[in-house]
């Protein structure tokens, strides 16, 4: 017990928060950066941090910072203890009702097409909660929600790996997209293998995207040519519009470049693939007033929003 209140004593909020960060980024100079702070202020709060804990927490592989063994059970911890402070404070500003609160809401960058529009709206009727977005592919958000990262998710396969509460938000329809000179953009009933000598462009490793298409070649015993991966939603479609191959992406990421003629959906037996939006949180992590209101929101409003948006492109 003397040990653990030595320890107490010792190590403050701050210095969970700078070692977090900074075990995210992994270079001081950055964590400076968005913490606004100097790099030599970050360098003491980890010493003082591995001071009070007695262990080393980072170590240099090359000029990159790694975490030790400490480092990673530390982070696991910190995490958590910065995501109870988070609720405490939460729980105590419901006592205000809704004219205050914050929320982390995390998308995967698919949504983010679409999500600012409803958080333009939530925020129209609760001026004073503070919405705060943090974007990446599936595999970030399911880090995300264990660390305590986030108070909620909007995804599309809830993450089995995680004890979480989800609920359907609308349809996501995925399609086959080429270049508008494409010569089956005309066609209809297109069988898939007629596109087996076609380059595909598929999303980075743990894009829940990437897995959408490869789950559709999987089911037709597909294999193409040629697959490149590309790191993002908007790489993707550029290098479509540019000819250098196909790819399955969701409508919802489309709508500005089926407008304008840029891109063209092709006709494909077995598409669209529907899949479906969901808003995820965790199953032992209450929802702050603030947040379980913007989620009753998202549930209400997310499927009229989509359709008076997308429907008429494909």
């Amino acid at each position: 017990m003397a040990s653990t209140m030595k320890l107490t004593r010792r190590i403050t909020l701050r210095q969970l928060e700078v070692f977090c960060e900074a075990a995210r980024q992994l270079n001081f100079s950055d964590v400076a950066e968005s913490l606004s702070l100097t790099q030599p202020a970050i360098t003491m709060q980890i010493r003082q941090l591995e001071d009070a804990v007695g262990l080393t927490l980072f170590e240099k592989n090359g000029r990159r910072k790694t975490l030790t063994e400490a480092g990673v059970r530390m982070l696991e911890h910190a995490s958590r203890i910065l995501g109870e402070v988070h609720d405490t404070e939460q729980s105590l500003l419901a006592l205000k009702g809704l004219s205050d609160g914050s929320i982390t809401v995390g998308l995967v960058s698919t949504a983010n097409h679409f999500a600012p529009r409803l958080l333009a709206a939530f925020s129209q009727r609760h001026p004073g909660v503070e919405v705060r977005f943090v974007v990446g592919n599936r595999e970030a958000l399911v880090s995300l929600l264990k660390d305590n990262r986030t108070d909620l998710a909007i995804m599309g396969r809830p993450p089995g790996e995680l004890e979480t509460l989800s609920e359907p938000l609308a349809q996501n329809p995925h399609v086959l997209v080429a270049p508008p000179t494409h010569a089956l953009r005309k066609r209809r009933n297109i069988d898939l293998h007629r596109l087996r000598n076609e380059t595909f462009l598929q999303r980075e490793a743990g894009s829940g995207t990437r897995g959408v298409m490869e789950e559709f070649f999987r089911g037709y015993l597909f294999k193409p040519q040629r697959i490149l991966s590309l790191g993002s939603n908007e790489t993707v479609k550029q290098s479509v519009m540019a000819g250098l191959g196909l790819s399955v992406l969701s409508l919802h990421t489309l709508a500005l470049e089926l407008r304008a003629g840029e891109i063209v959906c092709l006709d494909v037996v077995g598409l669209p693939l529907q899949r479906t939006w969901h808003v995820v949180h965790l199953r032992r992590r209450p929802l702050s007033p603030a947040a379980a209101a913007f989620r009753r929101f998202l549930i209400e409003q997310t499927q009229a929003h989509l359709n008076q948006t997308y429907d008429g492109l494909i």
